[in-house]
């Protein structure tokens, strides 16, 4: 089971919502948890996790180098790149690798094969342990404006060791799940982070500025039609228009999370919550099987 957990906005509560499920799945015995830190612009999953990390990689992209003794300057290069990052004048091909997705387009377009393409790093992925817990995240380097390049990296190892490991215990009983803290938003990191889910679990609170953002991020999943419910922090403040608003679109409430001065000492310290008590420990148990009971719900109407 691959299940993200992302916000309209930032600041709701997503990454700690993440970490005690996470946590909270891996006391279970029976459980295989994969943890994957997709928010590299502020990652910060491993403050509360605390992985140890043995292994860390340079993640680079191709950008665009010009073999001038082959280069005619016909100019398809820069018709071909959708992004701007080629510009061909007279007698010259300027690059702007600030620019560069490193779609591979413009070697392929060359007619004189003049294109070769080196790698730049735009960040660093990690890998480690945090007790039972497989983490994997990474960390856009200062200055870089593109981090699905490194969100990308991360899903492809961790989907495909998560994978991999579900086939090796095909024969015994133990549930591998994939917990993805995706980028808050609603732009191409996010879109990036959550496309494989079974289900995406949005955090919000009940404000105007929670319930707008959180209208847009529903959007989002609706087009990429991945099921999804809501989890209500700070729920005892505000208005009940969240709730409105979720009851009209038969959005579940997975689980809601009160404003609790105990819980703001524990963030302050990184500490989880289901480390404060039982109960809280117990609301993500049934934050876990209600997202159980709604995949298992949409499977069965399938």
């Amino acid at each position: 089971m691959i299940i993200s957990v992302a916000s309209g906005k930032g600041g709701t509560g997503k990454t700690t919502i993440a970490v005690n499920l996470a946590l909270t799945l891996s006391l279970d015995q029976g459980n295989n948890v994969h943890f994957l830190d997709c928010d590299v612009e502020e990652p910060n999953a491993h403050l509360f996790l605390k992985p140890l990390i043995d292994k860390r990689d340079s993640v680079k992209i191709p950008i665009p180098k010009i073999d001038y003794k082959k280069c005619n300057f016909c100019g398809k290069c820069g018709q071909a790149c959708v992004f701007n990052a080629i510009a061909v004048t007279k007698n010259k091909v300027l690059v702007f690798p600030e620019l560069c997705h490193g779609c591979g387009a413009c070697t392929y377009v060359c007619p004189e094969k003049a294109i070769i393409e080196e790698g730049r790093e735009v960040g660093i992925l990690e890998e480690g342990k945090s007790g039972s817990i497989s983490f994997l995240g990474g960390r856009l380097n200062i200055g870089e404006v593109m981090a699905p390049p490194i969100i990308n990296v991360i899903k492809k190892k961790g989907i495909k060791r998560y994978k991999t490991r579900v086939d090796a215990d095909k024969e015994i009983e133990r549930q591998h799940i994939l917990l993805i803290d995706a980028p808050p938003g609603t732009s191409c990191p996010v879109i990036e982070s959550i496309k494989d889910s079974d289900y995406t679990v949005l955090v919000t609170e009940p404000t105007p500025f929670g319930l707008h953002d959180l209208v847009l991020a529903v959007e989002v999943l609706e087009k990429l039609q991945i099921p999804h419910g809501v989890v209500l922090n700070k729920c005892d403040i505000g208005d009940h228009k969240v709730e409105e608003y979720c009851k009209k679109n038969n959005i579940p409430i997975l689980l809601s999370l009160p404003l609790d001065k105990e819980i703001a000492i524990a963030y302050s310290k990184g500490k989880p919550l289901i480390d404060l008590n039982s109960a809280y420990k117990q609301k993500f148990v049934e934050l876990f099987q209600n997202i159980d009971k709604e995949l298992k719900i949409i499977y069965d109407r399938s």
